[in-house]
């Protein structure tokens, strides 16, 4: 698989990212097996597909409660979590601390950005 496609799913994932990505349909859009794309994805991003989308999601969702003042319930439907009390748990496993205290008191957490494909 070469660089490009790998690039492309990345592309397509930030594209799709409010939309629920699968990783069936990323395939389908890179015109290779589920079982190869999760393969080659893993071996050079580094993480699972649904590992990548988590941890982007988080990070996308952080970055809006930081530039916005949509509602947290909001931003947390936005990015797939079925509730508040689920994206609360997500976040704090993530980033060790609520997203009400990060939105509130301007902590310093460490983004995850689109990955750069390391061949």
């Amino acid at each position: 698989m070469s660089v490009k496609t790998i690039e492309s799913m990345l592309n397509w994932i930030e594209e799709n990212i409010k939309n629920e990505p699968s990783l069936e349909d990323m395939a389908a859009y890179v015109g290779y097996s589920m079982f190869y794309c999760s393969s080659k994805f893993h071996e050079c991003i580094g993480m699972t597909f649904k590992e990548y989308i988590a941890k982007r999601k988080l990070s996308l969702a952080a970055v809006e409660m930081k530039n916005t003042n949509h509602r947290l319930i909001d931003i947390a439907i936005a990015y797939g979590f079925s509730s508040h009390e689920a994206f609360t748990r997500a976040f704090v496993k993530n980033y060790g601390i609520t997203p009400c205290r990060y939105r509130k008191d301007s902590f310093d957490i460490e983004l995850f950005n689109k990955a750069k494909v390391v061949l």
